[in-house]
């Protein structure tokens, strides 16, 4: 029952969670309006509440307007009518008289009930996502809540928060099952029908990056940097790094000791292969490295803006090129520039045979 205990216990929600009392009196009138015009549909539209925190009292008043002829007994009360009640009412005059609702106590703190959980769900729903709001592109682990057909929903942070992860965001030979622990990529936060919603990924580019750079101290101290990252979620990943100190060396870096840190990357996607590039501000022996792990004999640039043909060994073609085209699409991506791939002896045909300088190491993860 709404009594003076509540009213007190409202004030020591505000202390603990931080919500002021108006906000859960603002809703509890909303909710009470609702219920009470309800429960008097038909004979009264406006009702309006008078709360008394001191008292511990809630009082209902129904609202008309006097008129002289009634057109909206829901809204509209004669003269006649309302100078029973008062003589002093005129046209035009706003009618008020209190009303009693029937099973009142248990009404009220039904809503009361209803009210308060909903305010302290939606208030620390809010305080969790204002909490994430800094969280785009940042790497957080999450367990997995609910499976549907397409899409995989994760406990975020505390539990407040839930992540979605649709099916183009999932990995491709991926299982996911209900309470798994997993990494995910936050994507993107956006404002939804129930409220902020956290896109996740398994698949993005951005996954690999943030791996790396948990991993590889060199990689957050800035020594060592990522250029770019193509990807190919579940299958094979290239990442283009460079050192800003010539005493570091980056790929080192990036293996780590007996490969144990790329190894751990790789673990971390399930087997998904790692080429580490090194990246050159030459952007023809940059495309060489990116057609890793084939070796290409020569690069050439064509006519036209950022497109250039590769000369490789007639037995590697089909290693450049890769499964599906897939070598050489990641290649692509990773450098922005268009590859053509062809073999020596249809290079020759053509006269390419000029080479280019490729001593730098570059490693792979087969």
């Amino acid at each position: 029952m709404i009594n003076k205990d509540f009213f007190a216990a409202l004030q020591d929600l505000e202390k603990e969670k931080g919500i002021p009392q108006e906000v859960f009196l603002e809703a509890l009138e909303n909710a009470l309006i609702s219920a009470c015009k309800k429960q008097y549909a038909g004979t009264v539209g406006t009702v309006e509440i008078k709360m008394n925190p001191e008292k511990g009292s809630i009082d209902f008043y129904m609202v008309k307007t006097v008129v002289e002829e009634v057109a909206d007994p829901e809204n509209e009360i004669t003269l006649d009518k309302a100078r029973e009640v008062k003589k002093s009412y005129k046209l035009g005059d706003k009618y008020t008289e209190k009303i009693v609702p029937k099973d009142f106590s248990r009404i009220a703190a039904q809503t009361a009930k209803q009210v308060i959980l909903q305010k302290l769900h939606e208030t620390e729903r809010d305080v969790a996502m204002n909490e994430f709001s800094d969280k785009e592109g940042e790497l957080l682990v999450g367990v997995v809540r609910k499976i549907d057909a397409k899409n995989i929903y994760i406990e975020l942070g505390k539990g407040q928060v839930e992540g979605l992860m649709m099916p183009s965001d999932q990995v491709p030979g991926e299982t996911y099952n209900v309470n798994d622990k997993i990494k995910v990529f936050v994507k993107r936060i956006k404002s939804g029908f129930h409220g902020a919603q956290v896109l996740v990924s398994r698949s993005a580019p951005g996954l690999v990056r943030k791996l790396f750079e948990d991993e590889v101290p060199e990689i957050k101290q800035g020594t060592v940097v990522i250029k770019s990252i193509s990807r190919e979620a579940g299958e094979r990943t290239k990442i283009a790094i460079c050192s800003e100190d010539e005493r570091v060396d980056a790929i080192g870096s990036c293996v780590g000791n007996k490969g144990a840190r790329v190894n751990a990357i790789v673990e971390e996607l399930n087997g998904e292969k790692i080429d580490i590039i090194p990246w050159s501000e030459n952007p023809l022996e940059f495309i060489a490295k990116a057609l890793s792990p084939a070796k290409v004999i020569s690069v050439t640039q064509l006519d036209g803006d950022k497109t250039a043909m590769a000369v490789v060994p007639d037995d590697k073609l089909s290693l450049a090129i890769g499964k599906n085209g897939q070598n050489a699409r990641l290649a692509v991506r990773l450098t922005g520039w268009k590859i053509d791939v062809k073999s020596q002896s249809a290079a020759a045909k053509l006269g390419l045979t000029a080479g280019i300088d490729d001593n730098e190491e570059t490693a792979e993860e087969e």
